[in-house]
């Protein structure tokens, strides 16, 4: 991505090859006149409601993340104003891979979907969009203490083991999503997604640290509550962009209970409303927890039951000796003693090594392109581990290079060959390369021969973490999975663009660009032609009722829209709630909060 546009954004400008892959333009210009109102009137609803139940900075935080009622956000904005906290912001076409999502975070930068929900799922939308990411969760990051929650759950998350489950799971979400979200969208094709969607989250086995992370990550980061269990505040962005549920979740038959550990229990169905929600004291809790979940995954404990994880994830991971080596690779066997300790490793397919996260010369994925596997393990008769010695004590023992080695591991495995390299990592050893080398387990079995060409030795007494994905991750080329399903784009029959046009041209009338006596031909097109629509009425409404130019067509259109409200269910909160903005302004809760 020569042409990558960085937004003049540190945190954006320093994301990696492999995360920018997923980044799409905004193209602000596909934004229409609807799109607008209904950001519009999602924001003017979330000024007034949560005003009372959101969590103390959201309002100001609006505005600290360069957000305006009016409009729907620019990137440029937004990542002017994020900035100044150390934050950034990209578009996305839809969901992305947990993975991909958490190593953002991990870097500070906010991922937003780059489409607007439809007017007709104005209340909430099992897709990302742009309501829910930046007004949902941009707001909340200028608070210090959470946004070092959200960057640090990044950074753990990045390195959650998945199973292979998890891949289907992450796919029937976003072809549900993106379904749901498509004008044109076929009830029986959208049945069939909510019924496989369901089929695959309930045959998922055993849950992965992802799976389980994807939980904590829901009930704090998307459905979180702080505070008291009698008066939580919201600060979860899943209920701060859903004006819907950001009202329902404070009714006493959702019950609240109090965040921690044992939260990792409770699933959630993405395409519901929440039966509980979660309350924190603090933010400081959630890395509390968040602390005590990351002791018990592979990257902090390692071992063969991390190994085990890897190798169900059949995608590459990457395992870390205790010299310091990373493996990466698909993980397909593994050697384990009587004392489940781990004797051996293995890989098939591209593998790479690496210290520090950069691979070393010589030792991409073309060059281990067939796996690599090697001893885990002491050596017998040595009284240090091989990793700590000097080279003195690898010349004393035979190792040294240009020696002619032949020793025996713990475990049995009996290595003979020619020194022909050994790399370090600091003090440590952390690999040696063989000429002419026999690998031989202790029932004879051949791990490796001199004909197969020069052997590399990993080297180290134990695995000591195993994580998801590559050390190197670009020099490893891994282009994760860009899932093949794209969000539908959408073309425009004429009578909606002349929807579009009214909608347009009330914008103008509002911002005084255009003369408000064009109200009432409008209203006659939208009675006439656009029956469905209510937004654009209660647009009109809410400058009429300002202007107080013409009362007789105010009340026509306000009986107008409490007929709509009392016929049509779907739409009576909606207009109900749009008529109590228009007679509380939400310039006045602004200017309160400020």
């Amino acid at each position: 991505m020569s042409d990558f546009n960085d937004f003049n954004n540190p945190q954006v400008a320093r994301l990696p090859r492999h995360l920018r892959q997923f980044i799409v333009e905004q193209h602000y210009e596909k934004y229409t006149p609807v799109d607008q109102a209904v950001w519009r009137y999602v924001m003017r609803q979330n000024y007034s409601y949560l005003k009372h139940v959101a969590y103390y900075p959201y309002i100001k935080g609006l505005q600290r993340a360069g957000l305006s009622i009016e409009y729907i956000p620019d990137l440029q904005t937004m990542n002017d104003n994020l900035g100044k906290i150390g934050w950034g912001a990209v578009t996305v076409d839809g969901f992305i891979p947990p993975a991909a999502f958490m190593e953002y975070q991990a870097y500070r930068v906010l991922v937003i979907a780059a489409d607007i929900r439809q007017i007709n799922h104005i209340e909430y939308t099992p897709a990302p969009d742009i309501i829910h990411e930046s007004a949902g969760h941009a707001p909340i990051i200028a608070d210090m203490d959470y946004n070092n929650y959200l960057s640090y759950f990044g950074s753990i998350g990045a390195k959650a083991m998945f199973s292979s489950k998890d891949f289907e799971l992450y796919e029937a979400i976003r072809h549900l999503s993106i379904l749901k979200e498509a004008v044109d969208g076929n009830e029986a094709e959208i049945l069939k997604a909510e019924q496989h969607l369901h089929f695959v989250a309930d045959n998922m086995g055993e849950p992965s640290e992802m799976a389980l992370l994807g939980r904590l990550h829901w009930w704090t980061v998307e459905y979180g509550l702080i505070g008291t269990l009698d008066n939580p505040k919201i600060y979860g962005a899943g209920l701060l962009s859903s004006i819907g549920e950001s009202s329902s979740c404070m009714r006493e038959d959702v019950e609240k209970i109090w965040y921690n550990i044992d939260t990792i229990k409770y699933g959630y169905d993405i395409t519901k409303p929440q039966p509980q929600l979660f309350v924190t004291e603090t933010f400081q809790n959630l890395i509390d927890v968040l602390e005590q979940f990351a002791d018990t995954m592979a990257f902090r404990k390692g071992g063969s039951e991390s190994l085990l994880k890897a190798i169900e994830c059949k995608n590459p991971a990457t395992a870390v000796y205790s010299s310091g080596l990373q493996v990466t690779g698909v993980f397909t066997d593994l050697g384990i003693d009587q004392q489940d300790q781990l004797t051996f490793i293995k890989t098939t397919g591209p593998s790479a090594l690496a210290l520090d996260g950069k691979q070393l010369a010589g030792h991409g994925k073309h060059h281990h392109k067939d796996g690599f596997s090697s001893p885990v393990g002491q050596l017998q008769g040595m009284m240090k581990p091989l990793e700590d010695c000097s080279d003195s004590d690898l010349e004393a023992f035979g190792l040294g290079k240009g020696s002619r080695a032949d020793f025996t591991f713990e475990s049995g495995i009996h290595v003979t060959g020619a020194v022909k390299e050994i790399w370090r990592n600091g003090d440590k050893l952390a690999l040696i390369t063989f000429e002419d080398c026999t690998v031989k387990e202790s029932n004879g079995n051949v791990l490796f021969q001199p004909d197969w060409g020069v052997y590399d030795m990993a080297v180290g007494a134990k695995v000591i973490s195993v994580f998801n994905g590559a050390a190197d991750k670009d020099a490893y080329e891994e282009l994760t999975h860009v899932s093949e399903k794209q969000t539908h784009k959408v073309v425009y029959d004429e009578k909606t663009q002349d929807l579009h046009s009214i909608y347009k041209l009330v914008r103008q009338i509002r911002a005084e660009e255009a003369d408000d006596t064009l109200l009432a031909g409008l209203f006659e097109r939208l009675k006439t032609v656009h029956r469905y629509d209510w937004l654009s009425a209660l647009e009109i409404l809410e400058i009429l009722y300002h202007r107080q130019h013409d009362p007789e067509l105010e009340k026509e259109i306000r009986i107008y829209l409490e007929l709509k409200a009392a016929s049509e269910p779907d739409h009576s909160k909606l207009i109900h709630d749009g008529l109590h903005v228009i007679q509380n302004p939400v310039t006045q809760l602004i200017t309160e909060e400020d």
